[in-house]
C-alpha cells in the first residue's frame, strides 16, 4: 500500500498518495472530483508521489464556490508550493482542470517540468475558432450555454438540467453527484470573465491523448500537427470520448506511465 498524506492549504482538502522525486498534480474538470483520478494514481503511486484534490464548489457535500480565474490559479500555485517546494511539478489536466492547469503553466512556467494534457488542447485559439464548422461550433454553444443557464437556475431546476447534461455527455460522475453548482465556469466563461486567458503553447514536454469518438474536437488540427513535431512532446488519439482516462482506462494509464519515465530520463 502507497503511503497517503493530505496537505495543509488554504482551500479544499489535498490528498497526496505515493512517494518519489516526480510530484504529480491532477486537476479534474465538469461535473467530475478528484476520483476521476483513481486508476492512474493507482498506477503512478508506487514511483511518484500523487497529488489531487476537488475543485473548489464540485464537491457535493462541500460549500459552494465560485472562484474567477485568479484566484484559482492562486489555489494552484499554493497546491503546487506546498507539494513540492523545491522542485517543478508535472501536470495532468482534463476539461476545466486542463484550462486552470494551462493558465497556471503560462503564468509560472519554471515551477512546471511536464505537461500531460487530457483532451483539452488550444481551445479559445483563433486557431480553434477557425477549426470549428458550423455544426460543430452550435454545439459547443449549445451544451455549455445549458450548463451557463442551469447556473442561474433554483438549485432543483439547475440540478436536473445539469444531470440530463451530464447523462447526455456521458459523464462517469455519480448522477447524484451532479449539481448546478459546479456550472460556474461556464457561466464565467460566457460573461467574459476569461478575457486575457492565453491558449496554451507549451514550453515544456507535454503528452496530448485525446478520444477520437466525439461529435467535436477540443484542439485545432495545427496545434496538434505542431505538438507532435515538437521534440519531448507526443500525441495519442484513442477511440474513446471526451472522457479518456475511464473510456480505455488500461491503455490510458500505460501510455501516462511509460511517457513519464521517458520524459524523466530524456
Amino acid at each position: 500500500m502507497c503511503a497517503t498524506r493530505s496537505l495543509t492549504v488554504d482551500g479544499p482538502d489535498v490528498l497526496v498518495e505515493g512517494r518519489g522525486r516526480d510530484v504529480v498534480v491532477m486537476i479534474h474538470g465538469w461535473p467530475d472530483t478528484r476520483a476521476l483520478w483513481d486508476g492512474l494514481v493507482a498506477r503512478l503511486a508506487p514511483r511518484r508521489a500523487c497529488v489531487r484534490f476537488t475543485l473548489p464548489g464540485f464537491d457535493p457535500h462541500g460549500p459552494a464556490r465560485a472562484p474567477g480565474l485568479d484566484a484559482m490559479v492562486a489555489q494552484v500555485a499554493a497546491i503546487v508550493d506546498a507539494a513540492s517546494p523545491d522542485a517543478p511539478v508535472t501536470l495532468v489536466v482534463h476539461d476545466w482542470g486542463a484550462f486552470y492547469g494551462y493558465q497556471y503553466a503560462m503564468r509560472h512556467p519554471a515551477r512546471v517540468a511536464r505537461i500531460v494534457g487530457v483532451d483539452i488542447g488550444d481551445v479559445g485559439s483563433p486557431a480553434y475558432r477557425r477549426s470549428l464548422g458550423a455544426k460543430a461550433a452550435a454545439g459547443v454553444a449549445a451544451y455549455q450555454l445549458t450548463l451557463a443557464s442551469a447556473y442561474a437556475m433554483p438549485a432543483p431546476l439547475g440540478d436536473a438540467v445539469s444531470r440530463r447534461m451530464a447523462a447526455w455527455m456521458r459523464a462517469p460522475a455519480p448522477p447524484e453527484a451532479v449539481r448546478a453548482r459546479m456550472n460556474y465556469p461556464y457561466a464565467q466563461a460566457w460573461t467574459g470573465r476569461f478575457r486575457g486567458a492565453r491558449p496554451i503553447e507549451p514550453r515544456w514536454p507535454m503528452l496530448y491523448l485525446y478520444g477520437t469518438r466525439k461529435p467535436f474536437m477540443f484542439h485545432s488540427p495545427e496545434w496538434l500537427e505542431r505538438l507532435a513535431a515538437t521534440p519531448g512532446c507526443a500525441v495519442h488519439g484513442l477511440r474513446a470520448g471526451h472522457w479518456v482516462m475511464r473510456d480505455r482506462a488500461a491503455e490510458f494509464e500505460s501510455i501516462v506511465e511509460d511517457w513519464l519515465g521517458e520524459a524523466r530520463s530524456g
